[in-house]
């Protein structure tokens, strides 16, 4: 279920992109494959570029936070598997 969450909101940022990347004189192509790959970031970096500074900002820190936070957890739990539970 997480991963479709995921994956769904990638798919939303992507379409955002796309659409939006033409009204600003962006390549949509472009955009939208950042936008599917990279996420948040992606459009936290595209809010920057299109003058929309502080949000882009916001989300572009967030969402580098959140990525951090998932590769201490994901470390935190095989470093926890490896020494075992005792």
């Amino acid at each position: 279920m997480e991963s479709f969450f995921g994956f769904a909101i990638n798919i939303i940022i992507t379409i955002y992109l796309v659409i939006d990347s033409k009204k600003y004189g962006k390549s949509p192509v472009l955009w939208g494959i950042l936008g599917f790959v990279f996420g948040a970031i992606a459009l936290g970096i595209y809010l920057i570029k299109t003058d929309r500074k502080v949000i882009g900002w916001i989300v572009t820190i967030l969402s580098i936070i959140g990525y951090i936070a998932f590769i201490l957890l994901v470390g935190l739990a095989i470093l926890i598997a490896m020494a075992g539970f005792s």
